[in-house]
C-alpha cells in the first residue's frame, strides 16, 4: 500500500518536531496573507474583508480537521464528505448575491465542493480497517462522483474521477514526494496557461479554442486584471477594487466584481506579493502533506483533491465561497492530523517492556 508515514523511520520525537515546524510555517504564511491584505487596503482604500474571511475560514477548517482527524480518523472525513456533498447540492441557494449562469456562476464552487468531498471520502476509506466499512466508503466516493454527473457539472465529474482514480493508484505508490511534485507542477502549468491567455501570448488557434471554452467575457476579465497588475505590480489596486476599475466587469449584466481567477485577482488587487503569498500557502499545504506521518495514500489523496481545487480556482472564483475555503482547510487538517490511537498503540508496548524489565 505504500509507506505508512515518515514517523516510523525517525521516531515520535522527530515526527512531533516536524509537525511543530509545519504548523509554525502555516501560521506565518496565513498571517502574512492577512497582513498584506491590510497593507494594500490601507495604501489604496481597499476592502480587505473578503481576504481576511478566506484566511480565517482556511485556518478554522484546518484546526477542525486536525482535531477531529486526531480523535476520529475514520468518521471525521466521512462526515466531511457528506457535508461537502450537501453543501454542493445547496450552494446555489445558500450564497448571497445574484445567481449567475454557467460558466461563471456557482459551477466552480459546486465542482470544488464535490472534489473535496470525494477526497475526504477516499481518505476515510484508506483510514478504515474493516473491509466492509472500507468498501462502503469507496462506494460513497463513487456516489459523489456520479452526483457531479447528475448535476451536470462536467468539471466536477472530471475532477472527482481524477481524485478517485488517483487515490486508488496511490495505494501502490511508495514515493509520495514524486506524486506531490507532479501535482504541484500541474497547478503551475494551469496557472501559467491562465496567465498566457490573459496576456494573449498563445498561438492564435489555441487561444480561440480556449476562449470558446472559457467564454470571451471571462477572458476580458482576465485581461483587465493583468492590465491592473502591470499598472502597479508592487501593491496592486487594493483588495475588493477590481469591480470598480474593470470595464469588462462593469459591462456584465450581473457584475460580481471578480475576475474569476484567484491568481489574477491577487495580482490585480495585491500585486506580485499577493500572488507569491498564494503560492506559498499552496506550497505549505503540499509540504505538510509530504511530511505528514499519515499513510501515503491519504496524503496523496488529499493533495490530489486540493490540487483539483487549485485548478478550479485558477479559472474561477471558487475561493470566494466560504464553504470551499473551510472545506479545503478541513481536508488538509485531516490528512496531516496525528490520530491519538496511533500514540496509544505505540505507548502500550513501551509500558509493557518497562514492566518486564522491572519485574523480579
Amino acid at each position: 500500500m505504500g509507506s505508512t508515514g515518515m514517523a516510523s523511520a525517525t521516531g515520535p520525537d522527530a515526527d512531533s518536531e516536524r509537525r511543530n515546524v509545519s504548523d509554525a510555517a502555516g501560521i506565518v504564511v496565513l498571517g502574512s496573507c492577512a497582513a498584506w491584505a491590510l497593507i494594500t487596503a490601507a495604501m489604496h482604500d481597499g476592502r480587505p474583508e473578503g481576504v481576511l474571511l478566506a484566511v480565517l475560514a482556511v485556518a478554522a477548517g484546518y484546526a477542525s480537521g486536525r482535531i477531529s482527524g486526531a480523535l476520529v480518523p475514520v468518521a471525521a472525513p466521512c462526515v466531511g464528505a457528506l457535508a461537502g456533498l450537501g453543501l454542493a447540492l445547496a450552494e446555489p441557494h445558500l450564497a448571497p448575491g445574484p445567481q449567475f449562469a454557467v460558466p461563471l456562476g456557482h459551477a466552480g464552487a459546486t465542482a470544488a465542493l464535490l472534489t473535496l468531498a470525494v477526497g475526504a471520502a477516499c481518505c476515510s476509506a484508506w483510514a478504515a480497517s474493516a473491509p466492509a466499512l472500507r468498501l462502503a466508503l469507496w462506494l460513497l466516493a463513487a456516489g459523489i462522483t456520479l452526483t457531479a454527473a447528475v448535476l451536470g457539472s462536467v468539471t466536477g465529474l472530471a475532477l472527482c474521477t481524477a481524485v478517485l482514480l488517483s487515490s486508488l493508484a496511490a495505494g501502490r505508490m511508495r514515493l509520495r514526494g514524486l506524486g506531490i511534485a507532479g501535482l504541484g507542477l500541474a497547478t503551475a502549468l494551469a496557472t501559467g496557461v491562465t496567465w498566457a491567455v490573459a496576456g494573449n501570448v498563445l498561438p492564435e488557434g489555441l487561444t480561440e479554442s480556449l476562449e470558446g471554452q472559457l467564454t470571451p467575457h471571462r477572458v476580458q476579465l482576465w485581461q483587465d486584471a493583468l492590465h491592473m497588475a502591470h499598472q502597479d505590480s508592487a501593491l496592486g489596486v487594493g483588495p475588493g477594487r477590481f469591480g470598480e476599475l474593470s470595464s469588462a466587469a462593469a459591462e456584465a449584466l450581473l457584475p460580481d466584481g471578480k475576475p474569476h481567477s484567484a491568481p489574477l485577482q491577487l495580482a490585480a488587487e495585491q500585486g506580485i506579493v499577493g500572488v507569491l503569498l498564494l503560492a506559498a500557502a499552496y506550497g505549505w499545504v503540499l509540504h505538510s502533506l509530504w511530511r505528514t506521518s499519515r499513510p501515503t495514500p491519504i496524503a496523496l489523496t488529499a493533495a490530489a483533491a486540493l490540487t483539483g481545487l487549485a485548478l478550479v480556482a485558477s479559472v474561477g472564483d471558487a475561493l470566494s465561497f466560504t464553504s470551499v475555503s473551510v472545506g479545503a482547510g478541513f481536508l488538509a487538517g485531516l490528512a496531516t492530523a496525528h490520530p491519538i490511537a496511533d500514540d496509544a498503540s505505540r505507548i502500550a508496548p513501551d509500558v509493557h517492556a518497562r514492566g518486564d524489565r522491572l519485574a523480579p
